[in-house]
């Protein structure tokens, strides 16, 4: 067979792709869409049975007196963080650096809403309570991601958790849960979604994540606090004329895959086991805590885009799309497991690690 050119090519014409629920396309929305009675009334400007029931619905799921459908949570998430500086009268809020916020939202929240970032801890490790104990600035608000993504998914300890909240609530500082992958880390946990909400003050949910809908976001806390994240969503433009589409995606969508999160998250920890045992490869973490993981190899981006594009032309498999380069220090890759995984044959899957493995030790050999 002849060497397809991107490694992002192969991915996508490999008979066994590992990332993710699939494809996004309008399949995505078709599907949501079959379940659902075609007289039913869209919502209008935020309002109407389709929206309300959807956000009641979250409520309860999360443990919240009240939830609000945003478009998009990098809106819902500046604006939760704008509330509670407005009421505390302080405009410091703290995060890992390595936060949505900080580096993939061009600014907005300082741009925006005129806030200042506090950044917490450094970027190896999620953010942990000696942190905010030696915490010189004042702070209105912390956000903590759970996961933190751009770390390979790690999470602090439950106890660590309870501990951060406590002092929060201690010294009056707001707790925000950056929960855009929350369900996917209720396995590790073992506990509720509403056990986890239950320490933080305001919550947010991604619908496209881990949960493989169209887009959308919720924004959960109390009825004071989402009364108010109504106002700012209509100052951000973030009342569509309608949101069903989006809605109708989320809620089949979470139907379909919350009982199967366990499952994702214990084959995140049978994936990383093969990508350990390969020359030169480790995960971060070593053990996954939820469905995703990074994986961290000391070959160059190019020799392992070659190796990635050659085995899914020999074997089938789908390792990834998409590989970032680290310089001197090698290069890694972001995996999240879905729906395909399950669908690869163990024998294929293991024939294309022990090829991953042999091209690994080959190319350490010649270098």
């Amino acid at each position: 067979m002849e060497q397809t050119k991107t490694l992002i090519e192969a991915y996508n014409q490999a008979s066994y792709p590992l990332i993710g629920h699939g494809k996004r396309n309008v399949q995505v929305l078709k599907e949501a869409l079959e379940q659902w009675d075609a007289e039913q009334d869209s919502d209008m400007y935020g309002n109407g049975a389709i929206i309300e029931n959807f956000e009641e619905k979250m409520a309860k799921l999360l443990g919240k007196e009240s939830t609000v459908f945003f478009p998009s949570g990098t809106m819902a998430q500046q604006i939760a963080l704008r509330i509670w500086c407005d009421e505390k009268g302080n405009k410091k809020v703290g995060y890992h650096p390595l936060s949505h916020l900080e580096i993939h939202e061009k600014d907005g929240m300082k741009e925006l809403h005129h806030l200042e970032a506090v950044l917490l801890a450094d970027v190896e490790r999620p953010v942990l309570l000696h942190d905010l104990i030696g915490l010189e600035e004042n702070i209105a608000c912390l956000l903590l991601e759970l996961p933190q993504r751009e770390i390979g998914g790690q999470l602090p300890e439950f106890a660590e958790l309870k501990a951060m909240s406590a002092f929060c609530r201690e010294r009056g500082i707001k707790l925000h849960l950056d929960g855009a992958r929350l369900f996917e880390i209720l396995p590790y946990y073992d506990k509720s979604a509403q056990e986890v909400c239950a320490l933080f003050d305001s919550v947010y949910i991604s619908f496209y994540k881990g949960i493989g809908g169209i887009a959308g976001a919720i924004l959960a806390g109390d009825r004071s606090f989402t009364e108010k994240s109504k106002i700012w969503k209509r100052r951000h433009g973030g009342d569509l004329i309608s949101l069903y589409p989006y809605i109708i995606a989320a809620d089949y969508y979470m139907e379909r895959r919350l009982p199967h999160m366990k499952k994702y998250y214990r084959e995140a920890q049978e994936l990383a086991a093969l990508y350990n045992g390969c020359e030169g490869m480790k995960t971060i973490p070593e053990v996954p805590v939820s469905n995703m993981f990074h994986v961290h190899t000391t070959a160059k981006k190019e020799q392992l885009d070659s190796i990635l594009i050659d085995i899914a032309a020999k074997t089938g498999i789908g390792l990834s799309q998409s590989v970032r380069d680290k310089g001197e220090e090698g290069c890694y890759f972001e995996v999240n497991i879905g729906d395909r995984y399950d669908a690869a044959p163990k024998e294929t899957l293991f024939e294309a690690f022990r090829l991953l493995d042999n091209k690994l030790q080959q190319n350490g050999e010649r270098e």
